[in-house]
């Protein structure tokens, strides 16, 4: 029986919590669309867009069998091996002097991805940078200073660049709409959290129903506020000024 009460509680509170949110549905839509609106405007005007270029070396060459690569359990392992070497030291440095470029080895690094697909002989070189044609330059350099890193390793043919990375016409990041829409969420749960929060800290009673609900008292009677009784004096006042001067009626003077 009291779990059914308990239960019956939650529910009303439940319910009353729907209502005053629902109740506070113009303050979140505004909250929303001031969110959407600032993460709009600070990603499109203070957030420098990147561009990213990709460029990809197939590491199996003409002179290396299949063979000598069992031999030496290389297969995927040599190709994941070489994703390591794209961002050693060495060939980092090559492409920034190849490029004339005044970045460090820690910022080149930081522009660089390096991805092996499962099951494949493939390298991935992606470069990220605010100039899309100076990401396509380096993607290209990168594949470049690994394809010859790779033959001067393994004393082979150099391996072949299967695809030359493009200048990219859209940036990669940030994402315009994704941003819009986290701001407008995250501003509208917050809106949602205080109106919830100074729902559940405001004990005051306000109605007759309040009074039986959380002190289980009945109400015997309800005084009016100071504001009503004015009120109803005036109407009062002005009810029986009303009702003398209809009873205060002109005499007539017959002649």
């Amino acid at each position: 029986m009291d779990n059914q009460v308990r239960e019956e509680e939650v529910e009303i509170d439940l319910l009353e919590l729907f209502q005053v949110l629902l109740g506070k549905i113009g303050i979140i839509i505004l909250s929303l669309v001031i969110g959407a609106a600032l993460l709009f405007g600070g990603t499109k005007f203070l957030v420098t867009p990147q561009y990213s270029s990709t460029s990809m070396i197939y590491i199996l060459t003409k002179t290396t069998s299949v063979t000598s690569l069992a031999d030496i359990q290389m297969g995927s392992q040599l190709t994941k091996d070489f994703a390591i070497l794209a961002t050693s030291r060495p060939v980092v440095n090559n492409v920034i002097d190849g490029l004339g470029l005044e970045y460090s080895y820690e910022e080149m690094v930081g522009k660089v991805t390096v991805e092996n697909p499962a099951d494949t002989r493939y390298l991935k070189i992606t470069v990220e940078d605010s100039d899309p044609e100076l990401a396509a330059e380096m993607a290209n350099e990168f594949a470049d200073a690994t394809a010859d890193g790779v033959a001067e390793i393994m004393s082979t043919d150099r391996p072949s660049i299967v695809e030359r990375a493009v200048v990219s016409k859209a940036p990669s990041s940030p994402s315009l709409g994704k941003n819009t829409v986290i701001g407008g969420v995250v501003a509208a749960l917050l809106a949602m959290a205080v109106i919830v929060i100074r729902y559940l800290l405001d004990d005051t009673i306000k109605t007759e129903e309040d009074v039986t609900k959380y002190l289980g008292l009945n109400t015997l009677a309800a005084l009016p506020l100071d504001g009503d009784v004015e009120v109803k004096k005036s109407a009062r006042s002005k009810s029986t000024s009303k009702t003398k001067k209809q009873q205060k009626k002109p005499k007539n003077t017959h002649r």
